[in-house]
Formats: structure tokens, C-alpha cells, sequence
């Protein structure tokens, strides 16, 4: 719920009312995969609930995932292990990316574009400034977002035990694929 509420925040902050819809797009729908590729263990999970908003007008952001909602894993328990001991979801339970659309691209015309985005990165309650790239497709209306980047550990204070050290890899590769439609008022 509270989550929820966050994100709405975040969109109502970004759409405003002063412009006009067309300029505003709200994900359709959304997915996270995330993958710790260890010299013992591969860990991949992902989430279909990426909430997200777009305003072309001003070329901000913002998405945002619940943790909690994380599938796949290897086993429960190891769903169990990331919620409670690494991304300790009752605290931190909602990771965002907020931020700027750096380039110029028109995207009222249909096409593909190499983008790069500014902003915010909030994993585990501890926000980092990010470039990340981005491969946006545009057509009739709607926009597609493929997205690939890395997130380490460290940064974002995610200890991993000695004991399991070489089973949960310091970088996780995560991919982001979002369809966009523009919002009507």
C-alpha cells in the first residue's frame, strides 16, 4: 500500500495538470529481470509490476518496482533469503529510477532511438545518480523501453556473507522492458 502510494506521488509530481495528455505516457505494462551470475549459483528472478510515467513536455521520469514482488529464484527459500536478509523488503519496498531524458529525440515520430537518461537510482533505501541507455521504439502511440544495466551491491549497502560469497555475485545485471500509451484526462 504504501508503495503504492509512493509511486503515485512520483506520477502525480511528474504529470501536473498544466499540460496537455498527449505529452504524458503511463506504463501498459512493465517487467524486471534481475540476474547474479556467481561462480556457483545463477539467480534470476523478475516482477511484472514495473510502474512507471513518462512526460515528453519536460522529458522526466519515473518507475519504480515493489521488491517484494520478485519471482522465480531457485527455491522459496531463496525468495525468502533475498526479501528478508539482502533486500530486507519490509524496510526498502520499492526500488525507483526518477530523472531526465538526456537526449533530444523527437519521439512524436515513429522510430527506434539509442536514448540516455539521468536520475536517481533508489535500491535499498540508498540513492545513486545513474546515466543508463536505453532503446526506445515509437509507434502508433506507443512507446517501447528496453533497458540493460548493472547494479552493484555495494553501493547500494547490500552485504553479502563470507559464507555465501561466491553463490550471489557483487553486480546483478538487470533488464527493464516497459510499453507506454498516453494518458487521457
Amino acid at each position: 500500500m504504501r508503495s503504492n502510494l509512493i509511486f503515485l506521488s512520483l506520477a502525480m509530481f511528474l504529470v501536473g495538470f498544466a499540460f496537455p495528455a498527449s505529452d504524458k505516457y503511463m506504463a501498459q505494462r512493465g517487467v524486471v529481470r534481475f540476474k547474479s551470475d556467481a561462480p556457483l549459483e545463477l539467480i534470476e528472478a523478475k516482477s511484472n509490476l514495473l510502474k512507471g510515467v513518462i512526460d515528453m513536455k519536460d522529458r522526466a521520469f519515473a518507475f519504480s518496482v515493489e521488491m517484494s514482488s520478485f519471482e522465480g529464484f531457485n527455491s522459496p527459500l531463496q525468495r525468502e533469503h533475498f526479501n528478508e536478509n539482502y533486500m530486507e523488503t519490509k524496510h526498502f519496498k520499492v526500488a525507483t529510477f526518477t530523472g531526465k531524458i538526456i537526449d533530444k529525440e523527437d519521439f512524436s515520430k515513429d522510430g527506434s532511438y539509442t536514448i540516455r537518461t539521468k536520475g536517481q537510482l533508489t535500491v535499498h533505501g540508498i540513492s545513486k545518480e545513474r546515466i543508463i541507455k536505453s532503446e526506445v521504439t515509437t509507434k502508433g502511440g506507443i512507446i517501447k523501453v528496453r533497458s540493460n544495466f548493472t547494479v552493484l551491491l555495494d553501493e547500494h549497502g547490500i552485504a553479502i556473507p563470507r559464507i555465501v560469497y561466491q553463490k550471489i555475485a557483487e553486480e546483478i545485471s538487470v533488464e527493464v522492458e516497459a510499453d507506454f500509451v498516453g494518458m487521457i484526462d
